[in-house]
């Protein structure tokens, strides 16, 4: 996922987290908030409950990339925090996919 597409910035992240609307799932919290910039960006976050530095990379690689998909589809620019739970780090890539599509179809940013 290009950089462009990233949240970076702790201004951002604490922007989104007061501002945004969450919906969450087992695997992962999402929470959504409008972009303020020229096109959606996702912010990933993954705590050491997850296990060691290699699983929470794991996790963050397939997150932004079920989201490099996802992110050129939406009508307006979004800004997007993703909190990774425990659980995911034994879940399947098809699972973590299916969570974030159907948090995403919840949100109301992707059609049913």
């Amino acid at each position: 996922m290009n950089r462009s597409y990233r949240i970076t910035s702790t201004n951002d992240f604490e922007r989104v987290r007061h501002s945004g609307k969450t919906y969450a799932h087992p695997l992962v919290v999402i929470i959504v908030s409008n972009g303020l910039s020229g096109n959606s960006r996702v912010g990933i976050i993954t705590s050491k409950s997850i296990g060691n530095a290699v699983a929470r990379n794991k996790a963050r690689r397939r997150i932004r990339s079920v989201f490099k998909d996802y992110l050129t589809n939406f009508i307006q620019p979004y800004d997007i925090v993703v909190i990774a739970r425990s659980a995911i780090a034994t879940a399947s890539y098809q699972e973590i996919e299916t969570a974030i599509a159907e948090l995403l179809v919840r949100a109301g940013l992707l059609p049913k």
